[in-house]
């Protein structure tokens, strides 16, 4: 079957699906479980297409290859537990169950016959580790610009890098020595933005940030909020992240616990010395995590807005799940309070 054939083929099945899910009288919960799984695959095969139709296109051979002879990228894109093997476990399933969808790209190492360096699919090359199975990647000689540009490129496209992990991204090269012009390529950004992402990275060090980890819901503004108060004094911080109630929060949480300990400005320490109080959280902080570690939910409440941000490996899936329950779940609050009498 041609890629166009398959292309369309993914498109009728969808197409099936939604208008199983919205004709009248049938509700998104009455769906076959497997035929929602069946639908979610092919989605993430549709997504994913687009990179295996560039490298089809270059005329590149997709081989498969011993994943022990591929060495890992010079430029780390992103944090260490994000291949963990509870970080991993949707695309070891995926890759489980229908082999490796979408190829990655390598490049020779040069001086060493038949070993390999990877560009891009580093998550996809931990699970072909995991399941002890070949990688299948297309091989194309490429400098060290031009390939964390391809590195960068692959994931700005999937959109699934936090945005800490954009400034590391950022300051790694910086420190690798590649020009200005090359980290903006990669990030698909310009260089102002990129001088305050590397702004941001080096401002904070980097046992901080690792012990905060990816922190998928905080962004841009929460981490200049984090850089500018942690340049007044980040001993605050540093004395924090050995503590238990800091280990055992998610990414989100650490981040935000660790914004709350630091002063907002050089005023706040000059006070006179004496026995630390502590301070009220100005956020309101409750979080959940599954048995399995798969799914966290913290939730921020500053009296005046609430939100809820869904983290962790199948975060995104259990978000888009509970999107599809509102209408059930709002109905389910509305006769809770009924009884209550609230």
């Amino acid at each position: 079957m041609s890629r166009k054939d398959s292309k369309g083929m993914f498109a009728a099945v969808l197409g099936q699906l939604g208008e199983e899910n919205t004709e009248e009288g049938v509700s998104r919960r009455t769906s076959s479980p497997h035929l929602m799984k069946v639908a979610a695959g092919v989605r993430q095969m549709q997504e994913r297409s687009d990179i295996a139709d560039k490298l089809l296109k270059s005329g590149e051979q997709i081989i498969e290859l011993d994943p022990d002879k591929i060495r890992p990228s010079s430029i780390t894109d992103r944090y260490d537990d994000a291949y963990e093997i509870s970080a991993i476990a949707e695309i070891t399933e995926s890759m489980r169950e229908r082999g490796q969808i979408v190829p990655g790209l390598v490049r020779p190492v040069q001086g060493k016959d038949g070993e390999f360096q990877i560009v891009y699919g580093r998550r996809r090359l931990a699970a072909a580790k995991q399941l002890g199975i070949g990688f299948k990647a297309a091989v194309r000689e490429l400098t060290d610009e031009q390939a964390v540009i391809f590195q960068g490129e692959e994931n700005t496209a999937r959109e699934d890098l936090s945005y800490i992990e954009k400034c590391a991204f950022a300051l790694a090269q910086q420190e690798a020595g590649y020009k200005r012009d090359t980290i903006c390529a990669s990030l698909s950004t310009g260089k102002s933005h990129v001088s305050e992402m590397i702004k941001i990275a080096s401002s904070v060090d980097k046992e901080i940030l690792q012990s905060i980890g990816k922190a998928p819901g905080i962004g841009r503004g929460r981490w200049q909020e984090f850089s500018n108060r942690y340049s007044v004094d980040g001993s605050l911080a540093k004395a924090f992240i050995r503590k238990n109630k800091f280990r055992e929060a998610t990414s989100d949480e650490r981040f935000i616990i660790l914004l709350e300990t630091l002063p907002l400005d050089h005023n706040a320490i000059k006070e006179p010395a004496g026995p630390a109080k502590p301070s009220k959280p100005k956020i309101a902080l409750k979080s959940w995590a599954a048995p399995d570690k798969t799914v966290s939910v913290s939730l921020k409440d500053n009296g005046k807005t609430t939100m809820i941000a869904v983290g962790e490996a199948e975060g995104s899936r259990f978000a888009a799940f509970i999107a599809g329950q509102l209408d059930d779940l709002f109905e389910a609050f509305r006769k809770s309070t009924m009884k209550q009498g609230v």
